[in-house]
C-alpha cells in the first residue's frame, strides 16, 4: 500500500503547477543553471583530467554532460517525480568513473552508466526502491558518503599543485598561486556574500581562479580557437560501449548511493514546497534518474542525480514552477550545441579546479560526518561498525597494484574503491550485528 506524507512548508509565490511569463521563466531558469553549473561541470573536468584525456576529449564531455543533465531534467519534471528538481552530474560517480576510465578505458564507462541506469530505473519503476533503502541505514550512508571525499581527496591535491599537467614540478608555484586565490574566493563568497551571490561560491571562484592564471600562463586558448561554434554531440564518443562486469558492479555503489541521496532531495523539496510524497513520486524519480543515467551513457557523459543547489534556490526565491526548471534544461541543452562555451571550460587550469575541489570534497565527507553524528546512536555496536568501515574503506585502495593482481578481477575493482569496501563492510556487519 502506498504510504503518504504530508510535508508543510513556507508557503510559495509560484506554485509547483503555475506557469510564469517567458521573460521572467528565462531569467529563473538561468538562475537554476548557475546554482548547478560550478558543480556539474567540475565532475567531467576532475574524471577527463584524472583519466588522461586530451582537452578536446574534455570539452567533448562537458558538452555530452550539459545536453544529459538537461534531458535528465525534463525528465525529472515530466514523467519522473515531477518536483521542480534540477537534475546535474553526481559526486558519488567520480570514484568509480575514474577507476573504470583509467584502466579499461571511456568505453567501459559507457557501458557501465548504461546498465548501471537501467537497473536503477528499474528499482525505481518496479518498487524495488522500499527494499534497496532498507539496506542503506544512515549508519551505512553515512560511511559511504564519507568515504567518497576521502577517496577523491588525492584529486584535489595533485590539481591544486598542477600535477597531471606537469608531473615534473616546474609549475608549482604559479600553480599554488592560482589554487589558493581560487580556494580563498571561494570560500569568502560562500561565507561572506548576500543575496544570490551566495548561491555561486564555486561559479565565482572558478571566474576569478581563470582569470588570474591567464597572465601566468596557465591557461592554453589553442583548443577554443580550433573547435566549432556549433555541433550536436553524438552517440557513443569513446566508441562502442564495453559491457564489463567489474565496471558495472564497481559504479552499482555509486549508484545507490546517488539513490539514497535522491531520496532525501524529494522529501526536502516536498517540504520547501508543503507538497505530498508519496511512494509513487520517489519511485517515478528514481526510474526516471536511471532512464536518465542510461542516456548519459550513450552520450559518453557521466551519472546523474537530484541537486540540493537547486532545492535551496526554490526556497529562497518562493517560485517552485517546474515549468521554470524546464526552461533551465533548455539553457542547459543550448550550451551543449556550443563546442567553443565547453573548449573555454576545458581549458581551465587544473590548479583552479584544486581550489575548488579542496574544499568542496571535503564538504562531502563532512557531509556524511554530520549524518552519522544526527541520525546514528553511538552505542558500542554501531561504533564498531562505523571504525571497521572507515579504516577497511580507506586502506583496501592502498594495496599495490601488485598485489591486487592476485585476486579475481571483479575483487581487486571493488577493493581498489574505498566508497565500496566501505559501504560492503558497513552493509554486511549492520545486517549481522
Amino acid at each position: 500500500m502506498e504510504t503518504l506524507e504530508t510535508m508543510k512548508g513556507p508557503v510559495l509565490k509560484v506554485g509547483i503547477e503555475d506557469k510564469v511569463e517567458p521573460s521572467k521563466a528565462l531569467v529563473f531558469g538561468l538562475q537554476h543553471v548557475l546554482a548547478m553549473f560550478g558543480a556539474t561541470v567540475t565532475v567531467p573536468l576532475v574524471v577527463g583530467g584524472a583519466v588522461g584525456l586530451s582537452g578536446s576529449e574534455i570539452a567533448l564531455m562537458i558538452q555530452a554532460v550539459l545536453l544529459a543533465m538537461g534531458i535528465a531534467t525534463l525528465l525529472q519534471t515530466t514523467i519522473g517525480s515531477r518536483y521542480p528538481i534540477v537534475q546535474g552530474s553526481s559526486f558519488a560517480f567520480i570514484p568509480g568513473l575514474i577507476a573504470i576510465g583509467s584502466s579499461l578505458g571511456m568505453a567501459a564507462v559507457q557501458g557501465a552508466l548504461i546498465v548501471g541506469g537501467l537497473i536503477e530505473a528499474a528499482i525505481g519503476w518496479l518498487g524495488i526502491i522500499g527494499k534497496v533503502r532498507k539496506l542503506f541505514t544512515p549508519l551505512v550512508t553515512g560511511v559511504t558518503i564519507t568515504l567518497i571525499g576521502f577517496s577523491l581527496a588525492d584529486v584535489a591535491v595533485k590539481n591544486f599543485f598542477n600535477f597531471y599537467a606537469d608531473p615534473s614540478g616546474g609549475t608549482i608555484a604559479r600553480a599554488t598561486l592560482v589554487a589558493v586565490i581560487t580556494f580563498l574566493t571561494t570560500v569568502m563568497v560562500a561565507l561572506r556574500a548576500k543575496g544570490s551571490l551566495k548561491a555561486m561560491p564555486v561559479v565565482v571562484g572558478a571566474a576569478v581562479g581563470y582569470l588570474v592564471s591567464v597572465p601566468l600562463g596557465l591557461t592554453d586558448f589553442g583548443l577554443v580557437k580550433s573547435l566549432p561554434i556549433v555541433s550536436v554531440p553524438r552517440p557513443f564518443p569513446w566508441g562502442e560501449p564495453i559491457f564489463d562486469t567489474t565496471a558495472i558492479v564497481l559504479l552499482l555503489f555509486a549508484f545507490m548511493v546517488s539513490i539514497i541521496e535522491s531520496v532525501g532531495d524529494y522529501h526536502a523539496i516536498a517540504a520547501v514546497t508543503g507538497s505530498e510524497v508519496t511512494g509513487k513520486h520517489i519511485a517515478r524519480g528514481i526510474g526516471s534518474e536511471g532512464l536518465a543515467c542510461s542516456i548519459a551513457g550513450l552520450l559518453g557523459a557521466c551519472g546523474t542525480t537530484s541537486y540540493s543547489e537547486n532545492i535551496g534556490v526554490v526556497a529562497l526565491t518562493k517560485v517552485g514552477s517546474r515549468y521554470v526548471v524546464q526552461i533551465g534544461a533548455v539553457i542547459l541543452i543550448l550550451l551543449s550545441l556550443v563546442p567553443k562555451f565547453g573548449g573555454v571550460l576545458a581549458s581551465m587550469p587544473a590548479p583552479v579546479l584544486g581550489g575548488l575541489t579542496l574544499a568542496l570534497y571535503g564538504m562531502i565527507s563532512v557531509t556524511g560526518l554530520r549524518l552519522i553524528k544526527e541520525r546514528v546512536e553511538f552505542n558500542d555496536r554501531n561504533t564498531l561498525i562505523l571504525a571497521a568501515a572507515l579504516i577497511a574503506g580507506l586502506g583496501a585502495p592502498q594495496l599495490p597494484a601488485e598485489f591486487l593482481a592476485a585476486f579475481p578481477k571483479i575483487v581487486a575493482s571493488i577493493l581498489e574503491s574505498g566508497m565500496a569496501v566501505g559501504a560492503l563492510t558497513a552493509i554486511v556487519l549492520d545486517r549481522l550485528l
